[in-house]
């Protein structure tokens, strides 16, 4: 019976077992314990790894196979999406409140007692960001927070983690607006880890988890996220997303009410309240 490695919860930089070793049952359980450390995240990710586990257990380690992501060019934007980008409802910034969203991405979704963010998460993904690895895109109607995403950029590859809307659409242009940054950038591809329904109306797709590998080995050491930001050239944030409003490329052919799986989710009509886009399910 095969067992996942327990790490030393004392050693700074976590030694992880090839990702070959993961589980089948659950799919991609590699490790158990270790730290939150920026060294040990910084390295999971690299190798394909990331944490995810609830409050009332240890830190566990996965890298499913197959593995859902996102290519930047096959993004698809249903038609609803695209008329709210036509009528530029919203305005985003990048990286200018990164605590503030992830607290809100942490926030228990509706019918759920917990979440998976826990504060020792929060933590270690600030001082990601501090580090300036993490990254948000703020999504703002006026001065509320309406919705956004995070995640760590490693050389051209996004690692996405979380999503969380409070006005209809908030966390699509979220979406919208780091791809445009991603493209601009020449990023290869958005990590969303875990699979579902929901994520592949928005383009992502599964690939063999030892395809992402050599995608990673190919893409991380490349220059990536620039020092400046979304200061990185080109139109303006909202002509831009004006710009993919009025595109009539790939689109998802419904409309889903749901938000599942990891990262990128869709949005119910008329909600206000507060809902969190997870990537995992």
């Amino acid at each position: 019976m095969q067992i996942p490695r327990l790490l030393d919860g004392q050693a700074d930089a976590c030694d992880f077992p090839p990702v070959s070793q993961a589980l089948t049952d659950p799919n991609g359980l590699l490790a158990v314990g270790g730290r939150l450390s920026s060294t040990c995240l910084l390295r999971a990710y690299r190798q394909g790894i990331f944490p995810w586990y609830c409050e009332s257990q240890p830190i566990l380690w996965w890298s499913p196979d197959p593995r859902m992501v996102l290519f930047p060019g096959e993004l698809r934007i249903s038609r609803s999406l695209r008329k709210a980008l036509r009528r530029g409802l919203y305005r985003v910034t990048v990286d200018q409140a990164f605590s503030e969203v992830i607290a809100a991405c942490a926030a228990p979704r509706r019918g759920e007692p917990g979440t998976w963010i826990t504060p020792e998460m929060q933590a270690a993904y600030c001082r990601l960001h501090r580090e300036g690895w993490a990254h948000s895109v703020e999504v703002w109607a006026g001065d509320e927070l309406a919705g956004g995403l995070y995640g760590v950029a490693i050389g051209r590859v996004f690692f996405g983690e979380s999503m969380f809307h409070r006005r209809r659409d908030a966390s699509k242009v979220a979406l919208v607006a780091l791809v445009e940054h991603l493209r601009r950038w020449h990023f290869a591809l958005i990590d969303c880890q875990v699979a579902s329904d929901h994520l592949a109306t928005l383009g992502a797709r599964e690939i063999p988890r030892a395809h992402f590998i050599e995608l990673l080995d190919s893409h991380c050491p490349q220059p990536g996220w620039p020092a400046d930001g979304a200061a990185g050239g080109g139109e303006p944030e909202e002509a831009a997303l004006k710009r993919y409003g009025k595109m009539s490329g790939k689109r998802s052919g419904k409309e889903s009410g749901k938000e599942s799986g990891k990262m990128p989710g869709g949005e119910g009509a008329g909600k206000a309240e507060h809902t969190s886009d997870d990537l995992r399910k």
